[in-house]
C-alpha cells in the first residue's frame, strides 16, 4: 500500500424513496432464478443500490461500502434459519444455518450483477467494502445466550462472508468489516476475562476474518468503544476503527499495540451523529442546561425539515477533518494510518444530499493531507 491515505465509509445513508418497495425488492432479489423476469420491486432495489453506490464513487470515496439502508441486525438475522423472534428477543429453535443455503447479501449481489455498468459509468474498475453485523451484536438480541452462541452465529456469518466476496474485471471486494457497535459498551458477564464465552467470541471473529483474509481481502472491525481490548487478539484482523473522541486515537497504548500486533488504523475524521453536529455548532464549548440544548436542537430540526435551514451548515469543515487526520498520522505514523472516513454511518443526516456532501469533504481531506 502506498503513502496515500485511502477512504472508505461505514455504510449507512439516509433513504430517499419508497422503502416498502425497496425492502420487498431486497427480499425477492436472492430468491429469483436467472431466467425469471424481475419484479418491479427487484428492479427498483437494484437501481437504488447501483445509483447510490455510484454516488459514493462520484464523491471519490476509494472503497465505498454497499449503500446500507436497511436495519443492519435485521438484515442478517433474516438470512438465518433456526431462530425465532419472541417478545423477549430471538431464540434458537435449532442450530442456526443459512436460510435456503443462500449466503448472498442482496445489496452486494446488486452491485456484483451490475458491475459492468458501474465500471463503464465510473470509467474504471471499482472497489467495494462489505460490512456485516458481528456475532456479539447479533447475540445481544437473543433472549438466552450460552457461551457457544458466538460460535454458532460466527459459523453462519463466515459463510456469508465467503459467499459475498467477488473479484472480476469490473470490480472487486476490497474489504470486509465486522460491525460490533455494542461490544464494550455494557458490563457483560458472558465475555468476562477468562470466560468460555470470551474465548468463543475471539474464535468466532477469527473464523469470519480468516475467510476474507485468505482471499486477499482487507479486514476491519467497527467499534463504538475500545475499552475492552479483546479485538487486539484477533490475528486475522488488520484494521481498527472507532468514534472520533474514543481514547484509541490519543492513547500511547494504541501505538504500542498496533506495532506489537501489526495492526492498522482508520482515522475517523468527522462526527456522524447529526444531533451532536448541531449541538457543537450552536454551543461550541460553552456549557448549557440539557433542557435548553434539547430544545434548541429540536428547533434546528424543524427549520431543516421545513427548508428554512441548510443542513450543510452543520457539517464539519475540511480543516477540522484534516486536523484529526494529521494528528493521527503524526501520532501513529503514516505506515499505520492508511485509511480515513466518517466515524460511523450517516443515517442520522437529514437529507441524502447532505450525507453525500460529507463524503465529498472526507475525500478532499484525505487527498490533501500529507
Amino acid at each position: 500500500m502506498d503513502d496515500m491515505v485511502e477512504t472508505y465509509d461505514v455504510g449507512s445513508m439516509p433513504f430517499d424513496g419508497d422503502f416498502k418497495k425497496f425492502s420487498e425488492g431486497a427480499t425477492q432479489l436472492v430468491s429469483h432464478s436467472i431466467n425469471e423476469n424481475l419484479s418491479d420491486s427487484v428492479k427498483y432495489f437494484e437501481r437504488m443500490i447501483v445509483e447510490r453506490f455510484l454516488d459514493k464513487l462520484e464523491a471519490e470515496i476509494d472503497t465505498p461500502n454497499y449503500p446500507q439502508f436497511r436495519d443492519m441486525s435485521k438484515m442478517f438475522l433474516s438470512m438465518i434459519d433456526g431462530i425465532e423472534k419472541l417478545d423477549g428477543g430471538y431464540v434458537e429453535i435449532e442450530k442456526p444455518s443459512l436460510k435456503g443455503g443462500k449466503p448472498e447479501i442482496p445489496e452486494v449481489s446488486a452491485i456484483r450483477m451490475n458491475s459492468r455498468e458501474i465500471y463503464e459509468r465510473n470509467n474504471c474498475s471499482f472497489k467495494i467494502k462489505v460490512c456485516i453485523t458481528g456475532p456479539y451484536t447479533l447475540a445481544s438480541l437473543f433472549a438466552y445466550r450460552d457461551p457457544q452462541i458466538y460460535s454458532r452465529l460466527g459459523g453462519v456469518l463466515s459463510k456469508i462472508v465467503e459467499g459475498n466476496i467477488f473479484d472480476n474485471k469490473y470490480g472487486r471486494v476490497e474489504m470486509v468489516a465486522i460491525d460490533e457497535p455494542l461490544f464494550g459498551l455494557v458490563d457483560d458477564s458472558t465475555i468476562d476475562v477468562g470466560s468460555e464465552g470470551r474465548e468463543t467470541l475471539l474464535r468466532a471473529w477469527e473464523k469470519i476474518f480468516h475467510e476474507a483474509l485468505r482471499r486477499d481481502v482487507q479486514t476491519c472491525i467497527h467499534l463504538h468503544s475500545t475499552t475492552d481490548e479483546l479485538f487486539w487478539d484477533v490475528e486475522s484482523l488488520r484494521v481498527i476503527e472507532t468514534h472520533v473522541d474514543d481514547p484509541l486515537y490519543s492513547s500511547r497504548r494504541t501505538k504500542e499495540l498496533i506495532e506489537s500486533r501489526d495492526k492498522l488504523l482508520k482515522a475517523s475524521v468527522c462526527i456522524s451523529n447529526f444531533d451532536e453536529l448541531i449541538k457543537r455548532k450552536l454551543f461550541s464549548n460553552s456549557k448549557r442546561e440539557d433542557v435548553e440544548v434539547t430544545q434548541r436542537i429540536g428547533d434546528v430540526w424543524k427549520k431543516i425539515n421545513s427548508g428554512k435551514a441548510d443542513p450543510n451548515m452543520f457539517l464539519e469543515d475540511i480543516n477540522t477533518m484534516r486536523r484529526r487526520l494529521t494528528e493521527a498520522i503524526n501520532r501513529f505514523g503514516s505506515e499505520r494510518v492508511v485509511y480515513a472516513g466518517p466515524e460511523c454511518g450517516l443515517r442520522s443526516f437529514p437529507t441524502y444530499e447532505c450525507a453525500v456532501e460529507c463524503l465529498k469533504r472526507v475525500s478532499k481531506t484525505a487527498k490533501h493531507t500529507k
